[in-house]
């Protein structure tokens, strides 16, 4: 998807300079494939004229092409704004905007979406970049003025339009803030209209974007659109141990992708007798230790051998379970018919069967003893030739 002047001639990442907007719009925020651009139409049937153009970050909308424009993916057009103009590239076109607008419910108001002016000229393309190098410093100068008025909120990002009249600073907060005294002073600060957008957590990572645990990068800035919610249940099902610091996610909230194969674990838990209950036996009461929910396998110990775990299938559990229902106890977990492993807890201070860390030291200490008998020889000897 990357276009070819994002790699040099070794292969190496070499950056095209573009920050995201290059002519492909491939190496951009939650792209959209158009897998109906090679398609021919029907006859006697016209183009679907409405298009969707991308602005910063993953904010996009529909636009009517009313002059019915020949645009193609990746052309920068100036489109209409609520009060003067703003400019943006084109991510989508043809039918797959009209399939979109229905997933999304835009058919209805289609009539009032905004339209396409023209295609950007070189100037409206340099006026747009001065408001894009204004950003950085914007951010940093609103946060010192929010932190002089001690209001608890952070400025993640600012957006100027591309007629530099406007300025949006997104910003999230625990609670409700009262920024009308900060909305004057960043409007005789920056000269411009100002409008205050609150975000969450999730959408703030999507705009800042980073590098997840899995080592790729984060889902919501790049291909995922609707948050979810996301319980600790979740990783209860799938037994993760509930440790915080490895659940959450960058935005201090749990994983988005805890609920990607939570339904598969949920389907495969039905078959699973209640782990609650204890097998009752001849040799004794067992409980449940653990289980492998994909093999359909479970372990089970003795109360008088913790130590041992017994694998067992879950027709063997359910087999037990209904016998103690009746009032009969088996011989044993483990049935005579089939050959069961019994595994035994290793013991903490070899659990992956290496030795202890500083067995390197006494061997360099030996080392260095011997080093140390070699040059009193020599020098013993050196002193034997001098005297003689």
């Amino acid at each position: 998807m990357s276009c070819a002047s994002c790699a040099n001639s070794n292969g190496a990442p070499a950056g095209c300079k573009n920050n995201g907007f290059c002519s492909n719009d491939g190496c951009n925020k939650l792209t959209t494939f158009n897998w109906l651009s090679n398609l021919s139409l029907p006859p006697n049937t016209d183009q679907y004229h409405n298009v969707e153009v991308r602005f910063k970050n993953e904010r996009k909308s529909f636009f009517r092409n009313e002059s019915k424009l020949d645009l193609l993916e990746g052309d920068v057009v100036v489109v209409e704004a609520k009060n003067g103009y703003d400019v943006g590239v084109v991510c989508l076109q043809g039918e797959l905007v009209r399939m979109q607008m229905q997933k999304k419910n835009f058919m209805m108001q289609a009539e009032d979406l905004l339209s396409v002016k023209r295609k950007a000229t070189q100037k409206d393309i340099d006026l747009w970049q001065n408001g894009r190098a204004k950003e950085a410093k914007a951010i940093l100068s609103s946060r010192n003025i929010a932190k002089s008025l001690g209001l608890q909120m952070k400025i993640s990002d600012v957006e100027y339009q591309a007629d530099l009249s406007k300025a949006t600073f997104y910003y999230t907060a625990d609670e409700r803030i009262d920024f009308r005294e900060l909305v004057k002073k960043l409007a005789e600060s920056f000269k411009v209209r100002i409008e205050m957008k609150q975000i969450g957590t999730r959408q703030e990572a999507g705009k800042l974007g980073g590098i997840g645990s899995c080592g790729r990068e984060l889902c919501c800035s790049t291909w995922l659109t609707d948050f979810r919610s996301v319980s600790t249940s979740a990783a209860r099902y799938q037994q993760l141990s509930l440790n915080p610091s490895k659940l959450a996610g960058q935005c201090g909230k749990l994983k988005c992708c805890l609920n990607y194969e939570l339904n598969a674990y949920v389907d495969e838990l039905k078959l699973f007798p209640d782990t609650k209950k204890k097998l009752k036996t001849e040799k004794g009461n067992a409980f449940f230790q653990k289980m492998d929910i994909f093999s359909h396998k479970l372990w089970y110990s003795y109360q008088d051998q913790p130590s041992e775990f017994i694998e067992m299938t879950i027709d063997r559990v359910k087999e037990i379970l209904a016998l103690n229902k009746s009032g009969e106890k088996v011989n044993s977990l483990i049935d005579e018919n089939s050959s069961q492993l019994v595994e035994r807890t290793p013991k903490y201070e070899n659990v992956v069967g290496q030795d202890s860390l500083t067995r390197f030291d006494k061997q360099n200490k030996k080392r260095k003893g011997r080093k140390n008998k070699g040059r009193n020889y020599q020098n013993r000897t050196s002193n034997d030739t001098t005297k003689k």
